[in-house]
């Protein structure tokens, strides 16, 4: 019996180590600009910083650069009497509170122990923050899409998620392709916002490589990240590049290749710019 119970651990031990190996090498075919990588620490609001990365990241492109404010959207969420005390949401909560409360960038409040400002000010001109928020995202600017069994694709659902408690409509997409919407949106240069589950036992953090050769078979709304490019490693699997909030401590200084296979198994949902539809 302690034989056996040997011989599976050095089974599992096996085919997680492979489960999470890291590529030898990553060629990077689009690499998006974007704003400092940072670190959301114990907070839950890994929502508003991967939101706000990609609205950074669309602006950057534009050759319009711009860094967000995640401690006012914090701050505003706090107004909102059904957000749980946790301070878990979505990203799409993120694009209701900049529409409802506005936004200023993040010199004007770095943190959540600076007042709250009244204006926002860049490039010597100054705004509410209700102006300043819709000068860098327009209501609407933004789609909110998914791809999930048991709906009508091509029709807008409400996921039935604890984070979801606004009960955001989601276009809801076959897989592959939104697989295909968010690649193209990538190599167009535009900014992407994807929200998915992470505990998957291939996602390692610390090697900076998400993929899916031990499924564990079920799909939890746990984390997002901004989508920076798209690479390919030894064997041509693509990847996604992602932008994490969990600082700059891994393998990649803050950025994680998430497989697309990852992506077709473990996405809760993508926000992109609603002209690529």
């Amino acid at each position: 019996m302690k034989s056996e119970k040997w011989g599976l651990a050095v089974i599992f031990a096996f085919l997680l180590a492979a489960c999470t190996k890291s590529p030898h090498q990553f060629e990077t075919e689009v690499l998006l600009p974007y704003t400092p990588v940072k670190s959301q620490g114990s907070t839950q609001l890994c929502w508003a910083y991967a939101m706000l990365s990609a609205i950074e990241t669309e602006h950057i492109c534009r050759g319009d650069s711009v860094e967000l404010s995640v401690a006012y959207v914090a701050k505003m969420l706090e107004r909102e009497a059904a957000a749980p005390p946790s301070g878990r949401a979505m990203a799409a909560t993120t694009l209701n509170l900049i529409d409802k409360y506005g936004l200023v960038p993040w010199q004007s409040m770095p943190s959540d122990d600076y007042p709250l400002p009244v204006h926002a000010y860049m490039l010597g001109c100054e705004y509410t923050p209700l102006e300043f928020a819709h000068s860098v995202c327009a209501p609407g600017e933004y789609a909110s899409l998914t791809s999930t069994d048991g709906y009508a694709y091509y029709e807008e659902v409400v996921l039935e998620l604890l984070d979801n408690w606004e009960h955001n409509r989601f276009l809801n997409l076959p897989a592959d392709s939104l697989l295909a919407l968010t690649e193209r949106a990538v190599r167009q240069h535009r900014g992407v916002c994807w929200e998915g589950d992470t505990s998957e036992w291939g996602y390692d953090w610390k090697e900076g490589v998400a993929v899916t050769s031990l499924w564990n078979g079920r799909t939890t709304d746990d984390h997002c990240m901004a989508i920076v490019g798209i690479a390919h490693d030894e064997e041509g699997d693509r990847y996604f590049i992602m932008k994490n909030s969990w600082g700059t401590n891994n393998r990649y200084d803050g950025l994680l290749y998430l497989s697309f296979d990852y992506f077709l198994r473990k996405t809760i949902a993508v926000y992109l710019p609603a002209e690529m539809l």
